[in-house]
């Protein structure tokens, strides 16, 4: 007999798959950024080297986010979801039984590509399975396991070279994986959604120049392709016209990858942007934090890592909490507080921890990380929820392409700043004060970008109430 307990047992099981998805995704990476020194013990080769296979699964992830969502509303999120996590299986198979350096990187590549579709499809099944009351709570559980696998990922991978090499952490991401696979087979039931898909809606074109354009931008600011005398400036200007071309063809073909009307939506796009400043402001935490704890608080190399586990740490456990606020209260209330609550952090970060030392960083980071969590549930709620169905696949991979261009951005510009303020590339030569003064400035300026988002978050509510009392006006 089918009852409502029968539903909610079924829409549990359902949120525990994409939950595994997202863990495994986020694992995708952290775990590896913890083997990158005895990867280059293993194959004999430099440091500069062995950094492309983090980095790219990361342009592999955000090069294809995009095109993942778009596939998942013309194909099917369910099928589509599949097929990302047998490739992410056997990506993550070969990668452990990889003969050398190239084949490792050739296979993090690919393995990335199965981690977008992990990362985009998510969010969409949610919308199409969880009541909307509760959908705040099911955005704020992707985001907990998004944050949990990047807090577990470096201890579970020091465990794991710690038992043995470096070989049983993508043995790890497989068996990871293969069980979500056997989960979304059973729990994610088969819908008609994707009736009608054809190879002639798939913006082929679009596609292929909006990952030339991303590709070019993830070079640039992960510092260019060993071995390639390619300058920076050269990259940019080439996503620049690739950019272009893009939105050049967007306009003329039939079935555009992104419709140009999506990015005309004041809300969405404000959404989107949002999302790009906000990813921008994070990233700082992780390029620019253990600069300052190592060289101005002269905290041992442990001792970063265990200061610098406070925030994914914090984050895994404010999602669910921040997903309740948002059924409680709205996803614009509780954005709006969350930035608020970012720009007094981000102010406390730059100050609070010159005269607290260790403390004051802790502290800064424990009220910084759960407004992060804040904004990122509300304004994924907010973009998703009033969606049509044959777009949120589409919208959830341009939260997530929006996510990674911050992240990439964030890391290129923040510590670009930081740098500068501070006059040398070499911190370690630097002055303690010096140190601090650049890590105070990096982050006020951080708390500038949160500002113009509470801006543009102002400006996409009052869009909002415009649109919503534009009906009752013509009714009047």
């Amino acid at each position: 007999m089918h009852t409502a307990d029968t539903d909610t047992r079924k829409t549990v099981l359902i949120l525990i798959t994409l939950a595994g998805a997202t863990l495994t995704a986020s694992l995708g990476i952290s775990v590896a950024s913890v083997l990158l020194p005895t990867l280059t013990h293993s194959f004999s080769t430099t440091v500069s080297n062995v950094q492309w296979v983090v980095l790219a699964y990361l342009m592999s992830v955000t090069v294809s986010i995009a095109s993942a969502g778009r596939l998942g509303d013309l194909y099917g999120a369910r099928a589509v979801l599949i097929s990302g996590l047998v490739l992410f299986t056997l990506a993550s198979i070969f990668s452990a039984t990889a003969p050398d350096l190239p084949a490792l990187i050739f296979w993090r590549t690919l393995q990335g590509i199965g981690g977008a579709i992990m990362i985009a499809l998510p969010m969409s099944i949610a919308r199409n399975y969880v009541a909307a009351d509760r959908f705040g709570t099911a955005m704020g559980l992707l985001g907990t396991t998004s944050a949990a696998g990047t807090a577990l990922g470096p201890s579970l991978g020091g465990a794991l070279l710690a038992w043995g090499d470096w070989r049983i952490a993508f043995w790890l991401l497989a068996c990871c994986a293969a069980l979500t696979l056997v989960l979304a087979f059973v729990a994610i039931p088969r819908t008609q959604e994707a009736e009608g898909a054809s190879i002639k809606k798939l913006d082929l074109p679009g596609t292929f120049v909006l990952m030339i354009a991303l590709a070019s931008y993830a070079v640039a600011t992960s510092g260019g392709v060993v071995g390639i005398p390619v300058p920076t400036g050269v990259l940019i200007a080439g996503s620049l016209a690739a950019t272009l071309l893009f939105v050049l063809i967007e306009t003329r073909v039939a079935f555009p990858l992104v419709p140009m009307s999506l990015l005309r939506d004041k809300r969405s796009s404000a959404g989107f942007l949002m999302n790009t400043l906000i990813s921008a402001i994070m990233m700082s935490t992780l390029v620019v934090g253990p600069f300052f704890l190592a060289f101005s608080l002269k905290l041992s190399v442990v001792l970063v890592g265990l200061v610098m586990a406070v925030g994914p740490t914090v984050a895994a456990l404010s999602g669910v909490p921040a997903g309740r606020l948002i059924d409680r209260f709205g996803p614009q209330r509780v954005m709006a507080i969350g930035i608020v609550q970012i720009i007094f952090a981000l102010l406390c970060l730059a100050y609070l921890p010159r005269y607290f030392g260790v403390g004051g960083y802790v502290a800064a980071l424990c009220i910084l990380t759960p407004a992060f969590q804040m904004f990122l549930t509300a304004n994924n709620t907010a973009v998703l929820a009033d969606a049509a169905q044959d777009q949120r696949g589409r919208l959830s991979g341009l939260l997530g392409l929006s996510r990674n261009i911050g992240l990439m951005s964030g890391a290129s510009a923040m510590s670009s700043l930081f740098v500068f303020v501070l006059g040398t590339g070499d911190a370690a030569q630097a002055r303690a004060e010096d140190v601090a003064h650049a890590f105070s400035m990096t982050f006020v300026a951080a708390a500038g970008l949160a500002l113009v988002t509470l801006i543009l978050a102002i400006y996409s509510f009052a869009m909002r109430v415009d649109q919503s009392a534009a009906p009752v006006a013509e009714g009047n």
